[in-house]
C-alpha cells in the first residue's frame, strides 16, 4: 500500500489559512491596518469601493520596506516582530504570526507599494492568487501602499456567502473603529465611494471617541481610572440614561489591542445593574495595561481572544472601577448613613440675645382625672316611607348611568359564535367608553369587548405603515423651524438609506453631511420631545442581528415606528378618537393581536354575563 500522507502546496495551505483570518472584507481592513500601526505610521488613509469586494487599499506614511522585505512580507510564517518562541511571552505588537498578506494575496489581487525613508525610488510587488506576477521599481511617497482588488475572485462559494453590501460596510467601519480608537494619536482618513466618511485628527481619547460617534458624546461619558499592580485601567462608560438595546459601543483594549470578553462585559455590566433596563446593554471604552507575560494573545486566528492568569481578579478590579466612577459622578441614589439628623441644631444669629429657658407649670393639673372628649354626632338618613311624596328624587344622580354611555343591547338567545373579523358593522354603530384612561369598553353582538388602547393603537399603526408606498405616503406635519440633528456614522449611513422609508412615514428629512440631518416635517401627533434620541431608537432596531433582509428590516421598522407614536396607556382621549380607535381596529388584517403578538382586546359574552349575575 502506498503512503497517502503529504505536503499540501503552499497555495493550497495559504488559501486554508485566509479561510480562518480573512473571512469577509473587513477581515482584510483590520489586518492591513493593523501593519501599518505596527510600521509606525502617523497617517493613515483607508479607501473601500464596492463594501470591499471590488477595492480596499492603504496608505500609510510608515517605516515602508526594503526590495527584498516587500517580497517576503508575502510569504507564510514570514514575520520581524518574533525570533524565537519566549518572544510570545511579551508580544505588544499588532501582527505576529506572518499569515494575513500571505492569506490576502491567495485570494486577491494584490498590488503592494513601498519606500523606506532613506531609499531613492520604492518598490511595487503584484500577486494574483498566490501567484507571483512580478516585482518592479517604482516612484512613490515614504511608507507603503497596499491594494487589495476582487476579493474571493477564486473562491466563488465564499463571495457568495457575504452579505448585502450595507451590512458587510458596516463590519468594516466596525474594524476601522477599534483601530482608530486605541490609536487617538494617528490621523485617520475613511472614504467610502469616493466620498470623505471619516476624517479624525490627531488627539486625546475623549475627542477620538468625539469624533467617531458625534459632538453629543461629550456630554455622555464618565471617565474610569484605576491604578493597581495587577492591572491599570482607564478610558470611559456611558451614563446609565443612554444605555442601548442593541450591543456596539462595548469595547475592551489590552496592550493596545482590541479584544472580546463576555466574562469582563458581565463586570461591567453588573456594576451598571438596576441603573438601566433589563434588556439595554451600556456603553463603555475601557483601555487595560498589564505585564505581557500574564497574557497569552495567541489562541485566536484573529487575535480578539486573550487568556488572563488571574482573570478574576481582574473581573473583580473593572467591576469595582466602573462602579466607582458611577458613584463618584452621582449618578447613583445614595444615601448618607453617617450624618443623625436629630443632632442638626439650627445656629443661633450672632445678633440674637441668648434667653434662659422657661418651665410652666399648671399646679391643678390632675393625671388621674378623666375627660369625656365631645362626641361628634351624625345624622343618618332615615329609609324613606312610601308615603312620602317625592321620595324617588331622593335617589337621583348627578352622573348619569353607565347605560346612557354605553347601549348594551338585550340578551341573545343561544351563544352566537361571531367571529372578530365580522364585528366591524356592529361596532361602528355603537359608542366607546374609555376607562381608567387605558381601554375602551365597547360591544358587539357577541359580548361586551375590553380594548387596551395601547396595543390596539400599535396594530393600527403597524399595518398603516405596512400598506404604505411610495405613491401613497402618510402625510407629514410641517414644522416651523426645522431641526438639525447630528449622528454617529454609523446611524448616518443607516438613516440615508432608508431617507425615502421615513418619507413614507410623514418624515421629511435631508441629509446635510458629515452626520448632520435637517428635519423639515413629522408625522401627525408627534409627541416625543427628543427627536434626535427616537430616530437613534428606531435606528438602533434596524441594526439587531436576523435582518439583514429588506423585508424583515421593513417590518421591524414599521414595528419600532408604531410602538413609539402609538398612543399610551394613561392618555385621556376624546370621544371622536375613541370611535376612531375602535373603528380602525376592527378595519385591521389581524385586529386581536399587537405586532408583538400581545392582545388587543378581550372579550366577555353576554352568556358569561347571565352566568355570573345568575339570569
Amino acid at each position: 500500500m502506498s503512503d497517502i500522507i503529504r505536503l499540501l502546496p503552499d497555495s493550497v495551505a495559504n488559501q486554508i489559512a485566509a479561510g480562518e483570518v480573512v473571512q469577509r472584507p473587513a477581515s482584510a481592513v483590520k489586518e492591513l491596518l493593523e501593519n501599518t500601526i505596527d510600521a509606525g505610521a502617523t497617517e493613515i488613509k483607508l479607501i473601500i469601493k464596492d463594501s470591499g469586494k471590488l477595492l480596499i487599499q492603504v496608505t500609510d506614511n510608515g517605516c515602508g520596506m526594503s526590495e527584498r522585505d516587500a517580497r517576503m512580507c508575502f510569504e507564510r510564517h514570514a514575520t520581524s516582530k518574533i525570533q524565537k518562541a519566549d518572544d510570545l511571552l511579551a508580544i505588544r505588537t499588532m501582527g505576529f504570526r506572518g499569515e494575513a498578506l500571505a492569506s490576502i494575496a491567495s485570494i486577491a489581487h494584490v498590488e503592494l507599494k513601498t519606500k523606506r525613508h532613506e531609499d531613492e525610488i520604492g518598490t511595487a510587488v503584484l500577486i494574483e492568487g498566490t501567484e507571483f506576477k512580478g516585482q518592479s521599481a517604482v516612484n512613490c511617497p515614504n511608507g507603503t501602499t497596499v491594494s487589495v482588488k476582487n476579493l474571493f475572485f477564486n473562491v466563488p462559494a465564499r463571495r457568495n456567502f457575504l452579505k448585502s453590501n450595507t451590512l458587510e460596510l458596516k463590519y468594516i467601519i466596525e474594524a476601522f473603529f477599534r483601530v482608530a480608537l486605541v490609536n487617538p494619536d494617528i490621523v485617520f482618513t475613511f472614504f467610502n465611494q469616493d466620498k470623505t466618511l471619516f476624517h479624525l485628527p490627531s488627539g486625546n481619547l475623549k475627542q477620538r471617541i468625539v469624533n467617531l460617534y458625534g459632538a453629543y458624546y461629550a456630554n455622555r461619558l464618565i471617565p474610569v481610572e484605576q491604578q493597581s499592580a495587577l492591572i491599570n485601567i482607564s478610558g470611559f462608560i456611558g451614563k446609565p440614561e443612554f444605555a442601548k438595546k442593541s450591543r456596539g459601543e462595548q469595547y475592551f483594549f489590552t496592550n493596545g489591542r482590541f479584544m472580546k470578553s463576555p466574562y469582563l462585559h458581565h463586570a461591567v455590566e453588573g456594576a451598571f445593574r438596576e441603573l438601566i433596563p433589563d434588556d439595554s446593554v451600556p456603553s463603555y471604552f475601557l483601555y487595560m495595561e498589564v505585564d505581557p507575560q500574564t497574557i497569552d494573545v495567541n489562541i485566536h486566528p484573529t487575535k480578539t481572544e486573550i487568556n488572563f492568569q488571574d482573570i478574576k481578579s481582574i473581573y473583580a478590579i473593572i467591576h469595582a472601577s466602573v462602579k466607582q466612577a458611577i458613584g463618584k459622578f452621582s449618578l447613583a441614589p445614595t444615601l448618607d448613613f453617617e450624618t443623625e439628623q436629630s443632632m442638626n441644631f439650627p445656629v443661633i444669629p450672632d445678633n440674637q440675645p441668648i434667653k434662659q429657658p422657661v418651665i410652666t407649670v399648671n399646679p391643678d393639673y390632675n393625671p388621674f382625672e378623666k375627660k369625656t372628649q365631645p362626641q361628634t354626632s351624625f345624622t343618618f338618613p332615615q329609609k324613606p316611607s312610601p308615603s312620602i311624596q317625592g321620595w324617588r328624587e331622593l335617589y337621583t344622580t348627578q352622573e348619569p348611568p353607565l347605560a346612557e354611555i354605553i347601549e348594551f343591547p338585550a340578551p341573545l338567545n343561544g351563544s352566537p359564535d361571531e367571529s372578530i373579523e365580522n364585528m366591524g358593522d356592529a361596532i361602528g354603530r355603537k359608542k366607546g367608553c374609555q376607562i381608567q384612561n387605558s381601554f375602551i369598553i365597547t360591544q358587539s353582538q357577541s359580548g361586551i369587548i375590553i380594548i387596551d388602547q395601547q396595543n390596539a393603537h400599535e396594530r393600527v399603526l403597524y399595518e398603516r405603515f405596512m400598506d404604505e408606498n411610495e405613491d401613497e405616503m402618510i402625510p407629514g406635519q410641517r414644522q416651523l423651524i426645522p431641526q438639525t440633528i447630528t449622528l454617529s456614522p454609523g446611524d448616518a449611513q443607516v438613516l440615508s438609506e432608508w431617507t425615502t422609508y421615513f418619507k413614507n412615514l410623514g418624515f421629511d428629512i435631508d441629509d446635510f453631511g458629515k452626520g448632520s440631518f435637517v428635519i423639515h416635517a413629522i408625522p401627525m401627533n408627534f409627541e416625543t420631545p427628543d427627536i434626535r434620541l427616537f430616530i437613534e431608537s428606531i435606528l438602533e432596531s434596524l441594526k439587531l442581528p436576523g435582518t439583514e433582509q429588506k423585508t424583515d428590516q421593513s417590518r421591524l421598522l414599521a414595528k419600532t415606528m408604531a410602538k413609539k407614536l402609538s398612543i399610551k396607556r394613561g392618555k385621556k382621549l376624546h370621544q371622536e378618537e375613541i370611535d376612531s380607535l375602535v373603528e380602525n381596529l376592527f378595519s385591521c388584517k389581524v385586529p386581536g393581536l399587537s405586532p408583538d403578538g400581545k392582545s388587543t382586546m378581550w372579550i366577555i359574552s353576554y352568556d358569561e354575563l347571565n352566568t355570573k349575575f345568575k339570569f
